[in-house]
């Protein structure tokens, strides 16, 4: 980040250079990373030209991409012209989207209960996720990334770093499965094992239109296909449904072991229990008749994650209610 006056960030000009301090935000990133955040609008082929001309200097040293900055490093940045230093600055938003759903937050850490519905980032058709809306709404903010990420169908636990030595904490305690994150899920069918541990290898994919999806590998595919990842769940039994209108369902609280890409989705799906409204692994046809049951988003919801504070150790206990659409469709089958 920029090193601040009062009140405004150093403004890199079009016509001379600028010379950045390092501040805690920016501490250990790399100079390219630095630079692309930092210019703009300035495409990223510009920022590695500068870079390999020795126009960007740190502490009047040349450098490589891969340079890590240290706490006071001076970063000169030459005369770059950026189509958007010229836009009209962004219009912080008049109401917040997320003040409502803020579960914790201190000088290090923001955790939010993230809506169905809402991507974590944007890209892929979503202009803005999560991460941009609250950096619009927090324009002062010097440092703000997602710790971890949540399909856009799922609510609930959504951690964020405000300091870049929590966001390295936070992603070595997921690393070193030092985190407790616990999924609640309505699935097809009658689960009837109070308890499983469900260890499957899993590979993802990119569909012909350019789609991602993760298929569970066999045995007798194995040699044949790329590199995999074993994923590892506990499955817990909360309750058994039987609607007499709608079919049998059951409520599973899931705990990560590990935390792949549509780990619970894909696992489930291959179990014969997709997960109830999932329009990527799930039963369209049942997910089209649960629509006028009441049921209009997928029943995933990260409803508890317990970890330590990346930086006083204190233990955190973090949890998202069930949302209320999925709580009454869970009493309507009750019915």
């Amino acid at each position: 980040m920029l090193e601040k006056t009062d009140k405004h960030p150093q403004v890199v000009s079009a016509s001379a250079a600028a010379f950045l301090t390092v501040d805690e935000a920016s501490e250990g990133q790399r100079i390219d990373n630095f630079l692309t955040k930092t210019l703009k609008g300035v495409p990223k082929s510009h920022v590695y030209r500068i870079l390999r001309s020795g126009e960007v200097r740190v502490n009047k040293k040349r450098i490589d991409a891969d340079f890590r900055l240290t706490l006071g490093d001076v970063v000169r940045v030459p005369p770059t012209r950026s189509s958007a230093a010229e836009k009209t600055e962004a219009v912080v938003p008049a109401t917040s989207k997320f003040e409502h759903a803020i579960i914790f937050e201190d000088d290090a850490m923001l955790v939010i209960d993230k809506v169905a519905g809402f991507a974590v980032h944007g890209g892929s058709g979503v202009s803005r996720g999560v991460i941009e809306q609250l950096r619009l709404e927090r324009p002062r903010a010097k440092f703000l990334e997602l710790v971890h990420r949540l399909d856009r169908e799922t609510s609930g636990v959504l951690m964020l770093a405000k300091k870049r030595a929590a966001l390295v904490a936070l992603h070595e305690a997921i690393r070193n499965n030092q985190t407790d994150k616990r999924y609640m899920m309505l699935v097809q069918g009658e689960w009837l094992e109070p308890k499983k541990r469900v260890v499957l290898d899993l590979q993802k994919y990119v569909l012909p239109n350019g789609e991602r999806r993760v298929n569970v590998v066999t045995d007798v595919a194995k040699d044949k296909l790329g590199e995999r990842q074993t994923s590892e769940t506990l499955f817990r039994l909360v309750k058994n449904y039987d609607s007499t209108a709608i079919g049998k369902f059951s409520l599973l609280e899931a705990q990560l072991v590990t935390g792949r890409t549509h780990q619970l989705r894909v696992q489930l799906a291959h179990l014969g229990f997709p997960i109830l409204g999932d329009d990527k692994y799930g039963d369209f046809a049942l997910n089209k008749a649960l629509v006028k049951h009441g049921l209009k988003r997928m029943f995933l919801h990260s409803s508890v994650t317990r970890i330590r504070h990346p930086l006083n150790d204190e233990k955190l206990n973090l949890v998202a209610p069930m949302p209320a659409e999925l709580d009454q469709f869970l009493k309507k089958l009750e019915k």
